[in-house]
């Protein structure tokens, strides 16, 4: 028996219905702006739909997302994206959720965890889990699936305008080693939105990348087999990072609303299946093809 896991990211569903323009004097100018020139008539929650609808058929034990539901972070927004989850009866009991830098787009969303009032019952520890802050929405969680040990981080935090660079930092990784030997025998299955491998170039680091990405991979590098899931770069991709014990495999799914040429980036959903022992044994996509999900190959890059 194989356990399989969906993953789906970046939804950036928007809805700005009763939104005060007050709502708008900060980087939501700027940000909206943006959506309105490049990215509004690309993003479609029709798809989202789409991909959601199909969980059954592919028969998936559980779904995890992460992060970026929203564009602005706005009230309505999460509204929305609670809207599409209830409608096809999504339960947190089988659905793990962290946030993006767009669900922490300004720092009132951050400071008032926005987020976690809208999601934090898909973001919080098993209930049995001994470790402080255990049922509750607190970064990071550690939730049992199957063969699994679901990590959840929130590399969310708010930037200035033009810059999406997330940070796990010192107190959720201090966090993650106590809750560690809780999951002993699972497969360690992280989740942070950012990647755990940034790009080399320093400029592009610092606007997008994960700040502490190389220390929260030192982290995991006593594990021999390690899955770090991310979103983000709205790009399906698979690379790896080796360490002294083995491998941490970083693999990243497309936005699921996202309608685009690029079969890589088209919207998807990745599934991964894992065997009994929590190997992981098939890695491909359900990619949306009109009215069809067809299966992609998830591509591998060195």
């Amino acid at each position: 028996m194989t356990y399989r896991l969906a993953h789906i990211s970046d939804l950036h569903v928007l809805a700005l219905a009763g939104a005060p323009w007050t709502r708008f004097l900060n980087k939501r100018l700027l940000g909206l702006a943006n959506l309105r020139a490049n990215r509004s008539h690309h993003h479609h929650p029709a798809l989202v739909r789409r991909l959601l609808a199909g969980l059954g058929e592919a028969q998936v034990d559980h779904l995890v997302i992460t992060g970026d539901l929203t564009n602005l972070a706005l009230e309505g927004e999460f509204e929305a994206v609670r809207t599409i989850l209830d409608g096809y009866g999504l339960s947190p009991s089988t659905v793990s959720i962290i946030p993006g830098n767009h669900d922490a787009y300004t720092r009132g969303a951050f400071v008032s965890r926005r987020f976690e009032h809208y999601f934090g019952a898909y973001a919080a520890s098993d209930p049995d889990v001994d470790a402080p802050h255990a049922g509750e929405t607190v970064f990071p969680f550690l939730r049992r699936r199957g063969p699994l040990a679901l990590f959840g981080t929130s590399s969310a935090v708010p930037r200035p305008a033009l810059v999406s660079a997330g940070l796990v930092g010192p107190e959720q990784r201090a966090q993650l080693q106590r809750l560690r030997p809780l999951a002993a025998g699972l497969t360690p299955v992280l989740l942070a939105h950012h990647p755990l491998v940034n790009v080399a170039s320093r400029i592009k680091r610092a606007l997008r990348g994960l700040d502490d990405a190389d220390a929260l991979a030192a982290d995991f590098a006593d594990e021999s087999h390690v899955i770090a899931l991310h979103g983000h770069l709205h790009a399906r991709m698979w690379r790896s990072r080796p360490t002294h014990a083995g491998r941490i495999e970083v693999i990243g799914a497309t936005s699921a609303s996202l309608d685009h040429h690029d079969p890589a980036r088209m919207a998807g959903m990745n599934l991964y299946d894992f065997d009994a022992g929590g190997r992981l044994v098939d890695a491909f996509a359900h990619v949306v093809d009109g009215p069809n999900l067809v299966r992609r190959e998830l591509p591998v890059i060195a």
